[in-house]
């Protein structure tokens, strides 16, 4: 008889149902759910609270010499540490030894920046470009499937872009609230999101129609006490500020999700109304546009109401994705979703423009790119390569890869340009933060180029 060389039979044989029956616990409840939540709670905040200061606040680490004058202002160490001597006013940063390597705020860092931008080379871009005259580009990062890094990159690129020299503000449409988290934002209910402002604007489409209805002599409708109280709302009101100097938040929480039920609501009553525009006219409406260079978007991994309204908005959209069979087929699913819902709004709309008279409505964006986050070379160069050739231009050739550096900086609650170079090994940190500043360099010149088309037609038409 030969013996068996199978091995040990897969842990799914043979199990024992006493055994599992001890093992399976009671049944769960609804009440159990409010257990499981506080758990989390409470595993939440010990998480993130070791980001945070003894007062309880988060606070932005500090940025060394080597660090500012390698990535971000272009100038040599030497001629940095002459400047700061000659200019005894600017911030002169601090030593944690005697003699040792100076660190600064980001606060100091944006000043030093507006001084070389001011008295420094023309040749060189210590500012970074923005055109006079034109609002904040709006951003959303979008997909409907979860797990593809969409918050991760809206952080990362929102971070960026601060370190870059540039105003953001963030908003969080997200109601799970991830990205609230990731900057320390807190949201008692919906009344701190962007909720108010999408029920100002039926507020105010109601109100245009009841004047109507009044100049028909019909009578008019009321106006609960959510839309009168919207009506109050401003959107500054709701921005926090971040322990990142030139970001600052909308954030989001659960109750943010009611929104999907209540956006029918109103739709239904108010069939007129553009929903779609809803978020783009309030931040137009209280000057959030001109306060700001960039508004990133952290939408829903579906396509309801509140991404729709994120994707109306935005100017540039990104759509993460991995490299891999399933999400590049959920990605082309929501690429289609995306050109039925648009299309059958277009169409709707453009019925009754081409009835009445009116120019017809065509959304439009600046550009649309999917980025391939958390990318494996070794494995995925080959699918990456077929889905480059399937998508063209719309498929960046950046792949954003997967680092250690990213791991770590989790553990540490903590986005990779937070975290202290000095607790990573150097090349993990200089190799991590490659990727990131390359999906950033690819980002921007979308930024910069959409900003040049815009500027180069309003000179045209002053022509």
């Amino acid at each position: 008889m030969k013996p068996d060389t199978r091995g040990p039979l897969p842990p799914y044989f043979n199990i024992d149902p006493d055994a599992a029956l001890a093992h399976l616990g009671n049944p769960a409840t609804t009440k159990g759910f409010g257990a499981m939540a506080r758990a989390c709670e409470a595993g939440r905040s010990d998480l993130a609270s070791r980001g945070l200061e003894a007062d309880g606040h988060r606070t932005l680490r500090l940025f060394s010499t080597w660090e500012i004058t390698r990535y971000l202002i272009p100038v040599a160490t030497g001629h940095f540490r002459r400047v700061l001597k000659q200019n005894p006013d600017l911030p002169q940063g601090r030593s944690e030894t005697e003699g040792g390597a100076k660190w600064f705020t980001l606060d100091e860092v944006l000043r030093l920046r507006a001084h070389f931008g001011t008295e420094g080379s023309k040749a060189k871009e210590y500012l970074p470009y923005r055109p006079q005259g034109l609002p904040a580009k709006m951003v959303a990062v979008a997909n409907f499937k979860g797990g593809v890094g969409k918050t991760s990159t809206a952080a990362h690129l929102a971070m960026s872009a601060a370190l870059d020299g540039y105003k953001v503000l963030v908003i969080d449409l997200d109601s799970q609230g991830s990205m609230t988290s990731i900057f320390g934002g807190k949201v008692q209910d919906e009344w701190q999101t962007v909720f108010p402002l999408l029920a100002r604007h039926y507020a105010l489409h109601l109100r245009g129609e009841n004047q109507r209805r009044m100049d028909r002599g019909e009578a008019p409708l009321p106006l609960d006490d959510t839309l009168s109280d919207a009506l109050d709302v401003k959107a500054q009101s709701l921005v926090q500020k971040t322990h990142w100097p030139n970001i600052d938040l909308i954030g989001a929480q659960l109750n943010l999700y009611w929104a999907e039920f209540q956006i029918p609501v109103w739709r239904m009553s108010g069939r007129g109304w553009k929903l779609w525009d809803a978020l783009t006219d309030m931040l137009e409406a209280d000057g959030i546009l001109d306060a700001y260079d960039i508004v990133f978007l952290d939408t829903p991994p579906a396509l309801g109401y509140l991404t729709i309204n994120g994707l109306a908005a935005s100017d540039i959209l990104l759509v993460p994705l991995g490299a891999s069979f399933l999400e590049f087929d959920s990605t082309g699913r929501f690429f289609d979703m995306l050109h039925s819902t648009f299309s059958s709004i277009e169409d709707a709309e453009n019925m009754a423009a081409r009835a009445l008279g009116r120019d017809e409505l065509s959304f439009q964006w600046d550009a649309v790119r999917a980025v391939v986050t958390r990318y494996d070379g070794s494995q995925q160069a080959e699918l990456a390569s077929l889905m480059q050739a399937y998508l063209g231009q719309t498929l960046s050739p950046h792949r954003q890869d997967f680092t250690a550096l990213i791991g770590q900086a989790g553990e540490q609650v903590q986005g990779i340009y937070e975290a202290d170079y000095r607790d990573f090994n150097r090349e993990t940190y200089v190799r991590g933060r490659e990727t990131f500043d390359a999906t950033y360099a690819a980002f921007k010149q979308l930024l910069i180029g959409a900003w040049r088309r815009d500027a180069l037609g309003l000179q045209e038409a002053a022509e």
